[in-house]
């Protein structure tokens, strides 16, 4: 048995790109930076390493990233590696891997001004969506009055029922 899975934690490093095939369906772009921290044994200084990885989300998946996601917010991705190939216009052979996600958590709770701080009750929340569902889980104050909360939003569930998508409808 075979396994390709990913899981990641990071940031944008720029606002989503989404984009429509001509079959109708929706796809988004995203940048994700990840960062790797050791101490150099020779020097005994502290090193940051930063990894920058592409993140495709397909359908409604998608449609949530785009909307909600900006550049600097932190996110947990979960998938697979995908790998594509074509010849450039000088005649050389390109390769890009992907990271095709099937879940994400958006983890700097709700729509913070700063993008990038948990709330300020030392809690921190995130949205969740997948391509199976999408639930939100956002950390909130409770309101003073009779000690109630909010009220949640209803938020919709994602089914995946439709056909595959061939690699060359992608439009970047």
């Amino acid at each position: 048995m075979d396994l390709n899975k990913v899981m990641i934690i990071g940031r944008l490093t720029r606002d989503p790109e989404l984009r429509t095939i001509p079959s109708g369906i929706s796809v988004c772009a995203l940048g994700l930076a990840t960062n790797y921290v050791y101490t150099n044994q020779a020097t005994g200084q502290k090193v940051e390493q930063v990894e920058y990885h592409n993140v495709t989300l397909w359908r409604k998946l998608g449609e949530i990233a785009n909307q909600y996601l900006k550049k600097g917010r932190r996110v947990y991705i979960e998938g697979r590696l995908q790998t594509r190939s074509w010849e450039g216009q000088d005649g050389q052979k390109r390769y890009k891997t992907d990271i095709v996600a099937d879940n994400m958590i958006m983890l700097d709770g709700g729509s913070s001004a700063s993008g990038g701080s948990p709330s300020s009750s030392g809690q921190s929340g995130g949205e969740t969506a997948s391509s199976d569902n999408f639930s939100k889980t956002a950390a909130t104050p409770q309101s003073d009055v009779g000690n109630q909360p909010p009220p949640q939003e209803e938020l919709p569930t994602i089914q995946q029922d439709e056909p595959p998508v061939n690699v060359e409808d992608i439009p970047f």
